[in-house]
């Protein structure tokens, strides 16, 4: 049996103004590829929180690095519009546009009517009824301690009539490759056409992060799926769960390497 067939239960047949109590939870491993800013504040520095250690181990307090959902969201709700624009294109249908406008973009041009719209949900702005979202998201921890994954690089300027390195410019705080964080996206009441469109969006979505243009690179990886009429897990309490397995998993993968040798 398919993955689709064992949620028929907690998929919609079409969208409702009344959100139901049906919810799905697509656990992911976001794997940071390259160097990532992952910051809010004017400081520049990484966000970051103290959570505890592991779920075993609540009595020790360490520091993480956040990377809240608003930041994860940002990024997929556009890819999600990267998508639906391409995909009319190629079909030769228009796309809906907002009231200022030809297409559907953020803030004031929504256009109320496409799939990103009825999932990201939209405000109408006027006498007409507003949409609430059904996509949600958390902030994910980083699995391992924010001091084994952050780093500061100092940037230098270089003059181009004599080539020469001139004095350092700044520095940045970024997030290492290969640092991974555990990760849920939550939807409410979808169909199965939009669930397949939110898989896609996760799987294509590939930049995070301040200074996306020079960074930010990520892979998201899904490894379950828990369906309820409730949320049943939240990130925190996923990385921590994990945090007590991670020496297992290291040492089976290992092995499951040295089995294929």
């Amino acid at each position: 049996m398919s993955v689709l067939q064992q949620l028929n239960g907690y998929l919609v047949e079409q969208p409702q103004p009344l959100i139901g109590a049906e919810t799905i939870q697509l656990l992911l491993l976001r794997e940071i590829l390259d160097y990532t800013v992952l910051r809010t504040e004017e400081t520049r520095e990484l966000n970051s929180a103290n959570t505890p250690l592991s779920e075993s181990d609540r009595a020790t307090a360490i520091k993480r690095v956040a990377f809240l959902g608003s930041k994860q969201k940002a990024a997929e709700s556009r890819q999600m519009e990267y998508l639906l624009r391409s995909a009319a294109a190629t079909a030769g249908k228009d796309t809906p546009s907002g009231k200022h406008g030809e297409g559907c973009y953020l803030k004031d041009n929504l256009c109320l009517s496409c799939p990103r719209c009825g999932l990201y949900g939209a405000s109408a702005l006027g006498q007409e009824a507003n949409i609430k979202h059904r996509i949600e998201y958390a902030t994910a921890f980083s699995l391992l301690p924010f001091d084994q994954i952050s780093e500061e690089i100092t940037f230098n300027a270089v003059n181009e009539i004599d080539q020469k390195t001139g004095q350092a410019l700044g520095s940045r705080n970024v997030v290492k490759p290969a640092s991974l964080f555990p990760s849920i996206v939550t939807l409410k009441s979808v169909t199965r056409e939009e669930l397949i469109l939110v898989i896609k969006t996760l799987l294509a979505c590939k930049s995070y992060g301040a200074e996306s243009r020079i960074g930010g690179d990520c892979r998201n990886t899904f490894w379950g799926v828990v369906a309820g009429w409730e949320e049943i897990l939240t990130p925190l309490e996923l990385t921590l769960e994990l945090y007590d397995q991670k020496d297992k998993l290291d040492a089976a993968a290992l092995q499951t390497l040295l089995d294929e040798k």
